[in-house]
Order: C-alpha cells, then sequence, then structure tokens
C-alpha cells in the first residue's frame, strides 16, 4: 500500500471541516478531485474512512482511528523536516572553535555570547591548542574555525582579520614594577617570567626573546595550565606572567595588571578568524556572519587579470 502524505494531508482536513464542500475550498481544490482522491485513499486502505450523507461527511470508526495515526505520522514528517531546515540554515547543530586566548574577557567572548544569543540550540564546543596544532586541526576538520593571532604565514587558506588585544604583565602586588603606570620590555629583563606551553604560550615565548634578546637568556617559567591559572601563580609571587588583555576580565587576590610598551605605545597581537573554504558546516557561515558585522574585512581587494 502506498499512500503519500498529500492524501493523508487531505483526509485529515476534510474531518476537520465535515464537509467535502469546505474542505475543497480550503485546500483550493475541486470538490471532485477531493472526493476522487479520498474514495482512491479507502481503496488502498481497505476500509471506509468516512460515512458520506447529505448533512456532511464524517470519519467512520476505523476512520477515526486512521486519521489519528495520520495526524501522527504528519507532525512527525513535519518536525523532522523542520529540523533538517534549522540544521541546514545554521540554526541546530554543533560548532568547533579553536580557542587562542582566554575567554574571561574581550572580543572573544563578546562574540561567542554574541552567537548564542542568536543561535540558542547550537552546541559551541572550545578546543584549546597551540598555532601548529589548530590548524592542523583546521585542514583535519576537527575545528571548524580558530581565532588566532596573525602570524600564520603558512595558511593559505580563507582567514579573516578582527581585533587586537594589547599584551599584560600580571604582578605580584607590592612588586616593585607596579609603581610603574606602564612597564617597558626593559623592565622585565631578569625577572622569572611564566608562559603557558599551550595555546598562544609559544608564541609570547618568541615574543619574550625577541624582546629580551639584548639582555641575555631570561628566565621562562613554562607552564602546563589553563588559560587563567598564570595569574593565581603571579599572585603567589611565583613570576610575572605575560598574557593577552582578553585574560584580565577575571581579578584574582594580591595580582596587579600593567600594560607592556614598545617605544611607540602598548604592545599588541592582531588576531585573525582562520577556517577551510571547503568547510560545509551549516553552523559555521552564520558564526562568520557574526564576526563580519562586528569586525569588517577592510583589507584591500586585489585586482585581478
Amino acid at each position: 500500500m502506498d499512500v503519500g502524505l498529500r492524501e493523508l494531508r487531505w483526509a485529515i482536513i476534510a474531518a476537520q471541516h465535515r464537509s467535502l464542500r469546505k474542505a475543497a475550498e480550503s485546500l483550493n481544490v475541486r470538490q471532485s478531485t477531493l472526493s476522487r482522491t479520498l474514495r482512491s485513499l479507502e481503496d488502498r486502505v481497505g476500509a471506509e474512512l468516512f460515512e458520506r450523507t447529505n448533512g456532511g461527511t464524517r470519519p467512520t470508526a476505523v476512520g477515526r482511528e486512521f486519521l489519528q495515526a495520520a495526524q501522527h505520522i504528519i507532525e512527525e514528517t513535519d518536525a523532522a523536516f523542520a529540523r533538517l531546515k534549522d540544521m541546514s540554515s545554521g540554526q541546530t547543530g554543533r560548532l568547533t572553535i579553536g580557542v587562542y586566548a582566554s575567554l574571561a574577557a574581550g572580543n572573544l567572548r563578546a562574540t561567542l555570547a554574541e552567537y548564542h544569543r542568536r543561535f540558542p540550540e547550537v552546541d559551541i564546543h572550545t578546543i584549546d591548542g597551540t598555532q601548529d596544532r589548530l590548524l592542523f586541526d583546521l585542514t583535519a576538520s576537527l575545528v571548524d574555525v580558530a581565532i588566532m593571532t596573525t602570524s600564520c604565514p603558512s595558511w593559505e587558506d580563507r582567514k579573516l582579520p578582527l581585533w587586537s588585544e594589547r599584551v599584560i604583565a600580571a604582578l605580584p602586588d607590592g612588586h616593585s614594577l607596579c609603581e610603574k603606570p606602564a612597564i617597558q620590555w626593559a623592565d622585565l629583563a631578569g625577572h622569572p617570567l611564566l608562559v603557558k606551553q599551550r595555546g598562544s604560550g609559544p608564541e609570547m615565548g618568541r615574543l619574550i626573546a625577541a624582546k629580551l634578546d639584548a639582555f641575555g637568556a631570561q628566565r621562562l617559567l613554562h607552564q602546563d595550565v589553563s588559560f587563567d591559572q598564570l595569574p593565581s601563580l603571579a599572585g603567589a609571587g611565583i613570576g610575572i606572567s605575560l598574557m593577552l588583555e582578553g585574560a584580565t576580565g577575571a581579578r584574582y587576590d594580591g595580582v596587579v595588571y600593567r600594560e607592556i610598551h614598545d617605544a611607540d605605545g602598548p604592545t599588541r597581537y592582531n588576531f585573525a578568524a582562520y577556517w577551510c573554504d571547503a568547510n560545509k558546516n551549516p553552523t559555521l557561515g552564520p558564526f562568520l556572519e557574526i564576526l563580519l558585522e562586528r569586525y569588517p574585512d577592510l583589507s584591500p581587494v586585489v585586482a585581478t587579470d
């Protein structure tokens, strides 16, 4: 027996109106067309579904049971199509984001909050990793988009310039450098510096080496901890933690924050979003649209022949 959804819908509407004429009018079809469709349905079911009288059309006992099952089928089918539509438009699903900086504050946290507000049914999954790890995960489709600094010259796929973050020193309260409104790189020479092993840690280590190379080897204390643990270690007096300003949203006992400056002002890291053009995850598009709303790409367009 082959019964289509259209026939089930028409039978339900006929039962609701209890009149073939009114049901046909609501469906915008001829009454004769509706009548033939219901007769054909009854023939395939092998039972009389409607009692036809001068007073109207009413479901039989068998018809009521059939229509109850038909209603369930229609509702389940409509729900399934709605779910598929939401998934294909990025309204539901899962988005995996490679994060390179703390979510305690700043632009990344604000962007994720806005995305969740607009798409609350999307599951957001974040992965912390080094730059090389996240680039690999992008090409392996383990991550949909990665938010990292712009120092990725080897990346040849899609990229969107975003925001910049200042480099911040978390100092133990009472440290001699707390007296300065801002710290110069030369001020850090010789002090123990706390650096993460993952995330932006390796790049921060390279920055320290470049800035303090003239002062000889520095004492770097590498820590395999989460983004937000370094300030606690700084507050305990173990060393000075170097971080990006997005990590300063949380406050810690015994910790004082100071900007680190070059000769021309605060040292900054520029961030960008990285993704693969071949990525077909429907949730990625809406996330990128929010990024473009908040941080329009002002890069010059290169003319092509």
